[in-house]
């Protein structure tokens, strides 16, 4: 007999390395059930020098990713992996998240809010990325990324959205109508 498929919401927070710190590395991550508990939050160690640390947004400093408490990538990639995996993926431009995790998901399984063509047509918005905060203040009157980014609180705020409209959204999907906009084509690998 094969499982139901969970529902997972999903965002990572990123540093930068390289020149100018522009590449993006993944430095915490958080995974959140369907009711919004918390299934993982962990920061990330390094695998190459940090350049940019972006605490303004993320919050993020030398000592989070240098601490006992921060896992090794490989470990986080492996675990998230196998969370995922058969799963529904749900979250905000998640193929930024598939890019620093290095994890293909299938696209069929991703309900990205970043996506979703009636809440970017709500506002007046069908071919623009609208942000978290923006969609979450927009759409159910909910602050979120404040001040610096907290994943959990991130993750929670796409899954709420999605469960705003999962019904019509899931419908959609039944029908063979699929109610979301592609990822940006240099993402496509992210994609199964």
């Amino acid at each position: 007999m094969a499982h139901a498929k969970q529902y997972y919401a999903i965002s990572c927070i990123n540093v930068g390395v390289g020149p100018g710190g522009t590449t993006s590395m993944l430095a915490r991550i958080a995974i959140v059930d369907f009711r919004g508990n918390t299934i993982l939050d962990t920061y990330v160690a390094p695998t190459m020098k940090v350049t940019e640390y972006r605490t303004a947004t993320t919050g993020i400093e030398p000592g989070h990713l240098s601490s006992k408490n921060a896992v090794a990538f490989n470990a986080v990639q492996q675990h998230v992996a196998s969370i995922i995996k058969g799963h529904i993926l749900v979250g905000h431009s998640i193929w930024n998240d598939l890019s620093v995790l290095g994890i293909p998901h299938p696209a069929v399984d991703t309900r990205d809010v970043a996506l979703y063509q009636p809440f970017r047509n709500a506002l007046r918005s069908p071919n623009h990325i609208v942000g978290l905060r923006t969609l979450s203040w927009q759409l159910m009157c909910r602050r979120c990324q404040e001040s610096e980014q907290n994943p959990l609180e991130n993750a929670r705020a796409a899954l709420d959205l999605y469960r705003s409209d999962a019904g019509n959204w899931e419908e959609s999907i039944v029908r063979g109508s699929w109610p979301c906009a592609l990822p940006p084509s240099t993402f496509s690998r992210c994609y199964l």
